[in-house]
């Protein structure tokens, strides 16, 4: 079980450049990828984002990559056309205004367009350390990423026996709820029968809206299911958020039925006490994949 919350970190250090690596990621439904890279390692987002799942299916994943330059791969251009037409504009200069005219170095250099600086943007120089960096980082985000799982799962645990024990006590209470419909039933039909003109058919009636508003013996089957498939799913290596999720929703189904049908204070007071542990499983559960 991995958590949605992570964070890595990795640096390499080259003689002409310093590249950093940082990972992050929170709660999110989906599987969402934010890049905060220079422009020039843009070519290789597909390829990071292919990294990066393979470590995190769902969250908001930060991906920060810095790289700071430490030897210079800028080049200056020398425009020749441009220094020929300005050595024919000073000449033309010096015809017209009939004085010599002796161009300095430092006039072609103070003049717009001789020099240009020239910046290096090959991406591929970067391609190896780039993701022997981002593996590093990758390895502990997801040691991180299982550090906080494994917390959590034993946070569901211990959460999940909340549960389990207060349907164990409904479920012992079951046959005392059956008698007590039962000699409700029976108090029903003195009263009926002391009629000499009953209906036969009132009283199945009865029967039958009893039963079915007070038994809860196929919610306390349910919900025992449910309870089994849960502890089996926080075993699981594969990512169970969702299905967790579409669990607790069932598990919450069965105890609000449970509730509104029984008469009994020992099961009323188990259903809240499940209802409050089914309530921190499922914000527990909002943090992990």
């Amino acid at each position: 079980m991995k958590s949605m919350t992570g964070y890595g970190s990795a640096e390499e250090l080259h003689e002409e450049f310093q590249l950093s690596v940082e990972l992050k990621s929170y709660n999110s439904r989906y599987l969402d990828i934010n890049h905060n890279i220079p422009f020039y390692l843009a070519p290789f987002e597909i390829e990071i984002d292919d990294e990066v799942k393979k470590i995190a299916s769902r969250g908001h994943v930060e991906v920060n990559i810095r790289i700071k330059t430490l030897a210079s791969d800028m080049e200056i251009v020398v425009d020749k056309l441009a220094v020929k037409r300005y050595c024919e504009a000073f000449s033309q200069i010096a015809a017209l205004s009939g004085k010599a005219l002796k161009p300095q170095l430092a006039d072609f250099i103070g003049s717009e367009g001789v020099l240009t600086s020239v910046r290096q943007s090959d991406s591929e120089i970067y391609r190896t350390s780039l993701f022997s960096t981002l593996a590093t980082a990758l390895e502990q985000f997801d040691q991180s990423k299982e550090r906080e799982g494994s917390h959590t799962k034993a946070d569901l645990k211990k959460m999940g026996e909340i549960v389990r024990e207060g349907h164990a006590i409904i479920a012992s209470h079951a046959d005392e709820l059956e008698e007590m419909v039962k000699t409700n039933l029976r108090s029903r039909f003195d009263e009926m029968l002391s009629d000499q003109n009953y209906d036969e058919n009132r009283i199945l009636s009865e029967v039958a809206v009893m039963l079915i508003k007070y038994s809860v013996n196929e919610e306390i089957k349910r919900l025992d299911v449910h309870l089994k498939e849960y502890f089996n799913l926080l075993e699981q290596d594969d990512p169970v958020g969702k299905r967790l999720d579409f669990l607790c929703q069932e598990m919450n189904r069965e105890i609000n039925t449970i509730g509104s049908k029984s008469q009994m204070v020992e099961m009323n007071l188990q259903v809240v006490r499940m209802k409050d542990g089914l309530e921190n499983i499922r914000e527990q559960i909002r943090n992990i994949e």
